[in-house]
């Protein structure tokens, strides 16, 4: 026990220690960043980089709200594909089931920098560059087969007998996805979207500086290279305009905690 204990310890702190470097780099003047040898603490921290952040960068708070807006719209967009989808392939049986979950999951290996120029020319041809829609619709396409694998599993979980229970008295298959199948896969989807959210606003960067060159319409990630300057980089404005960007993320964890960890552990125990 004491050894599981001190490598959840350590893992926990390989994780947080990041993190925890940022908020200390937002703190410390820009001139503290470079001192040699380095200094853990100084006397001179301060959280003037929180409020000069929005002065360096006026549209800063366009860029958190552009993130938080695609990451939900992608989250919404691709949680409607994935539902009736993982129902489908929990419960029903038709040609190539088993052939298209492996495409999918041939799907996932792939990174977004493979299919960009095609990518490109789809949207191109569609008139999204420029869009919104341009850092939606690949984040759509590449988290809906990690949602149905997800899900799938869980659904899988839940006994077929409630739902032929309903059938006898004569509801349709929508009509038991919706009142009862649902209802009992709360957690599940609720762990499902969370990851699809936390995909979705990590993937940002990528599709905006490729497919999107309007300004008001760059996400955090994006809007995060204009503490880059022709000289310098403000590194501790830089670091505290990150970790605000990451709150929404953290609120999620906080509000949504034990329906993740309810979703996450059923099914762990066998009955």
């Amino acid at each position: 026990m004491p050894v599981i204990v001190l490598m959840s310890l350590l893992s926990a702190i390989f994780m947080l220690l990041p993190f925890f470097e940022m908020f200390m780099a937002s703190l410390r003047p820009l001139e503290h960043l470079f001192r040699s040898p380095y200094q853990f603490w100084s006397d001179d921290f301060s959280f003037d980089a929180y409020k000069q952040m929005w002065i360096t960068v006026p549209l800063l708070g366009r860029y958190i709200f552009n993130s938080i807006f695609i990451a939900s719209s992608v989250t919404a967009i691709t949680m409607f594909f994935v539902i009736p989808a993982s129902y489908a392939y929990a419960r029903l049986k038709f040609p190539f089931k088993n052939t298209s979950l492996s495409i999918f999951l041939g799907v996932n290996m792939f990174t977004g920098a493979v299919l960009l120029i095609p990518l490109y020319r789809v949207l191109r041809s569609l008139g999204l560059l420029n869009t919104y829609w341009a850092m939606i619709v690949p984040g759509v396409a590449f988290l809906i087969p990690t949602g149905i694998w997800l899900l799938r599993s869980y659904l899988e979980k839940i006994p077929r007998e409630l739902e032929e229970a309903v059938f006898v008295d004569g509801a349709s298959r929508m009509y038991t996805l919706r009142r009862v199948v649902l209802p009992l896969a709360t957690p599940g989807l609720i762990v499902v979207g969370v990851a699809v959210f936390i995909g979705a606003y990590a993937q940002q960067f990528l599709f905006a500086i490729t497919f999107n060159q309007t300004r008001e319409l760059q996400p955090l990630p994006a809007g995060l290279y204009e503490f880059i300057g022709y000289q310098s980089v403000t590194w501790n404005e830089m670091m505290a305009a990150a970790l605000v960007g990451v709150l929404p993320v953290m609120v999620i964890f906080l509000f949504l905690q034990k329906y993740l960890v309810a979703g996450l552990t059923a099914g762990a125990v066998k009955e």
